[in-house]
């Protein structure tokens, strides 16, 4: 996986030793930056072919480095990552990005204008439990969801340099945001400042979102104990996801409260464990760093989203201040559309996202952030598009349609939504569209057709022209009429394979990413 990259990281303390072994034992570390000699020193003994130094400008003036990593204060990550940007190294840095929204908007510019990556460590959004959560709301067993409540409470690291709701809360913001699909509109924080002038030691924050949704987060270093617990409720489950817990983590209630003739009744049925992949958040995240300097492609804990949690973060924090006075978290960077544009009252833009000529956005569609909508685009009632989604010239999404972050739609290609279509008969209700799911960071050619009620597998490529009539594996290439997989694609979208393949073990030449086509004929990352 490693190829050519190679990562310095940056601040080898507290949490900075844990990104350190991961990316050693992925093969990318290349040096180590702490102004801390003793702890240099000890490094120095742990990874003997590693190069440790204790400058941060030996690091940004070493041309070998393809990215830094970093894990210093809080206070000091505005200026570090300007500095690595500056020095055209792509970025991960531990959470927050920065201490104010103008300077991770700053950052955010700068990232976009010198093409660098900058990855911001937001670590439960790669942790399997969370990705399960947000797959089990999303499929409905929930119900509606009508509130949540996080408890992030320990005995231990207490900072001077930041207070509990900078230290411990933007893990839970970033979770809340991803669940409930965006930033909510609302917060009220308060708090109490006990051990230091100045510093809050215990905050509880309340989020409200404009579909109604209420999250409360308690956060503390002072508590007699460690709890690491989120908590969804639905209207027809719940969720609880209790992370100090050895086994059985996530556990599914169905319970509720129904309403009988009028008249609420417990409904208090069996309690079950979700089973979720046991992998390493940690791993997983730095996994992901690796691949977007490889690939190219846009973090899932992107600059953007960062700016989400920091203005959540510094409306909270103006609550606090203020003493539990409600906050309303300002919109952020605009959106644009061209004159001759249509967007529906009810229709859902994210920031950045660009809308051109003569194109149509419907009411209760969603379309994610730093989108491309080309000209003469139209999009159905309750069609959702993630983030980073290119849709070129001529491309109609009808409803039951659903493009994942990143996927790539070709000029004129086609997506259909009923198998059956009579004029005479009208088919044209909710039941009557058939669900097309196109995966994370797939691509459509020009004047394709997908058919509906099919799925398209994760960076998958449908050729110009071809019909695809049955789902589609990640990684396969697909061309014809119908569609028939003739190879496979790398993540960065050159082809790994011509004809039948001589190898199960797989890499691109323009990347240097290693794959392997397992027994089940399905493509995974070596």
């Amino acid at each position: 996986m490693a190829g050519t990259t190679k990562i310095a990281h940056i601040g080898g303390g507290y949490w900075g030793k844990n990104i350190v072994r991961n990316l050693h034992d992925l093969g990318v570390l290349t040096t180590i930056c702490d102004t801390n000699r003793d702890s240099l020193s000890r490094y120095a003994k742990q990874y003997p072919e590693v190069n440790c130094v204790e400058q941060v400008q030996d690091v940004l003036q070493d041309d070998s480095v393809t990215a830094v990593s970093i894990a210093t204060p809080a206070a000091t990550h505005f200026t570090l990552v300007r500095e690595a940007l500056s020095a055209g190294k792509d970025v991960f840095v531990e959470k927050p990005l920065a201490l104010r929204p103008e300077e991770g908007e700053e950052l955010a510019r700068l990232a976009d204008a010198s093409q660098r990556i900058l990855m911001v460590g937001h670590i439960l959004r790669y942790h399997p439990a969370i990705l399960k959560i947000k797959e089990t709301i999303d499929s409905g067993l929930l119900g509606r969801v009508a509130y949540c409540y996080s408890n992030r409470l320990n005995l231990g690291k207490v900072r001077s340099e930041e207070n509990i709701l900078w230290s411990f809360a933007p893990h839970d913001i970033s979770v809340l945001n991803y669940l409930m699909g965006g930033r909510p509109d609302h917060v009220t924080s308060s708090g109490e400042i006990i051990l230091q002038p100045g510093i809050h030691d215990v905050t509880l924050t309340v989020l409200k979102w404009k579909s109604g949704v209420m999250a409360n987060i308690h956060v503390s270093w002072l508590h007699p104990f460690k709890e690491h617990k989120l908590v969804i409720v639905g209207d027809k489950a719940m969720l609880v996801f209790d992370d100090t817990k050895q086994s059985g983590k996530l556990e599914l209630y169905e319970r509720g409260i129904d309403f009988v003739k009028g008249q609420p009744v417990k409904r208090d049925d069996d309690v079950q464990i979700v089973d979720y992949e046991d992998k390493e958040p940690l791993k997983s995240e730095m996994q992901h760093f690796i691949e977007c300097v490889q690939t190219r492609k846009r973090p899932i804990t992107d600059a953007q989203e960062a700016l989400d949690v920091l203005r959540v973060l510094h409306a909270a924090q103006q609550s606090l201040e203020s003493q539990t006075q409600t906050v309303v978290i300002p919109k952020s960077a605009a959106t644009f559309a061209h004159p001759t544009a249509v967007v529906d009252d009810g229709a859902e833009v994210g920031d950045g996202t660009r809308i051109w000529h003569f194109s149509h956005i419907s009411s209760n569609s969603k379309i994610g952030r730093k989108c491309s909508l080309g000209q003469n685009v139209f999009v159905a009632p309750n069609v959702t598009v993630g983030d980073n989604v290119k849709i070129q010239n001529n491309v109609s999404l009808y409803e039951g349609v659903i493009l994942e972050n990143d996927t790539f739609c070709g000029p004129s290609m086609v997506f259909t939504n009923v198998k059956t279509p009579r004029s005479a008969f009208p088919r044209n209700t909710a039941d009557d569209y058939l669900t097309t799911h196109v995966r994370r960071g797939a691509s459509m050619g020009a004047n394709c057709t997908i058919v509906c009620g099919v799925t398209i597998g994760e960076n998958a490529f449908v050729a110009a022209g071809a019909v695809v009539t049955k789902d589609v594996k990640s990684h396969a290439l697909m061309a014809g009429v119908p569609a028939k997989q003739i190879g496979w694609m790398c993540a960065c979208g050159i082809r790994l394979q011509t004809g039948e393949p001589a190898s199960n073990q797989l890499k691109c030449k323009e990347c240097g990413r290693d794959y392997s086509v397992g027994e089940d004929d399905q493509l995974v990352t070596v």
